[in-house]
C-alpha cells in the first residue's frame, strides 16, 4: 500500500517513517510539509494511505480532504491534539494517533488498513467483543461524543433505540439492546433485565427484591432490578 506522510515537522516524518519500516505492506511513496505540497503529492503519486497530521501552516489537515476532488487515500491522522477526535471520524478516519505515536497503537492502525482492504475480515472482526477500555463513537442528532465504556453506566432499551447514560449525558443510538448485549463483554457489561445493560464496577448497592430477584443502585443514583433469572447468574458471576 502506498503512503504519503504529512506533516510540517521534519522530526516527526523521519520518526514515523522510521516506525513504518517494520510493516513491509507500508510503501512511503513520499512526504509534504503543508496542504499545499501534498495536493500536488497525492496528484503525482496516487497514494492509497496518508498520515496526516491537522495543525499545519496554511491549510490544516480537515481543510486539505476538503480540497480533495475524485477518490479520497484512506486517511489516518496523527497529530498532538485530542480535541480533533471527534471531527477525525466525521471524515472517516481510519484511525486517530496522538503524538509521540506509540508503536502498539500504530499497529493496530495498520491492522484496520489491512481490514479495510478485506472487507470480509473487517466485518468479521467488527464483532470482536468491547471492553471497557475501548472508545466508541456515539453520534445522537447534532451532537457527538467519543466516549471510554468505563464511563458508560447503564445501556437501556428504547424500543429500536438504546439510551447510554454517562456522566449527565443520555444520548440514544439506533440499535438493539440484543445486539449490544453481543458485542460487549459480559463480565463488566451485565443484562440485568429485559430492557436494561449495567456496568459491573458502577455498582454501589445490593439489595433482595420481589420474587427472588435483587435491585442495584448505581453510582450516580439509578436503581435497576435484576430479574429473578438473572439474580441467579449475577450472585455466580460476582461470588469467590
Amino acid at each position: 500500500m502506498r503512503a504519503l506522510i504529512i506533516d510540517d515537522e521534519r522530526l516527526a516524518r523521519s520518526e514515523l517513517r522510521r516506525m513504518l519500516e517494520v510493516f513491509p505492506r507500508i510503501d512511503v511513496v513520499g512526504e509534504a510539509v503543508n496542504a499545499e505540497e501534498a495536493l500536488q503529492k497525492i496528484d503525482e503519486l496516487a497514494p492509497d494511505l496518508l498520515f496526516l497530521d491537522i495543525q499545519m501552516p496554511g491549510k490544516n489537515g480537515f481543510e486539505l480532504l476538503s480540497s480533495l476532488e475524485g477518490k479520497v487515500p484512506e486517511v489516518i491522522f496523527t497529530t498532538a491534539y485530542d480535541e480533533y477526535a471527534l471531527k477525525a471520524f466525521e471524515y472517516n478516519a481510519l484511525d486517530y494517533l496522538l503524538k509521540p505515536i506509540d508503536g502498539q497503537r500504530l499497529a493496530e492502525a495498520i491492522q484496520k488498513v489491512d481490514e479495510n482492504e478485506r472487507p470480509e475480515v473487517a466485518k468479521k472482526e467488527n464483532q470482536k467483543v468491547l471492553t471497557e477500555d475501548d472508545q466508541v463513537f456515539v453520534k445522537d442528532g447534532e451532537k457527538c461524543w467519543f466516549v471510554k465504556l468505563a464511563k458508560v453506566r447503564l445501556f437501556e432499551s428504547m424500543g429500536n433505540y438504546v439510551r447510554l447514560h454517562f456522566d449527565d449525558q443520555k444520548p440514544l443510538i439506533l440499535k438493539s439492546l440484543n445486539t449490544l448485549e453481543e458485542r460487549l463483554e459480559p463480565s463488566t457489561f451485565f443484562r440485568a433485565n429485559r430492557k436494561h445493560i449495567i456496568n459491573l464496577q458502577w455498582v454501589d448497592k445490593i439489595e433482595p427484591w420481589f420474587s427472588g430477584g435483587l435491585q442495584v443502585t448505581l453510582r450516580g443514583g439509578d436503581k435497576i432490578e435484576i430479574s429473578r433469572r438473572q439474580a441467579i447468574r449475577f450472585k455466580e458471576l460476582l461470588s469467590l
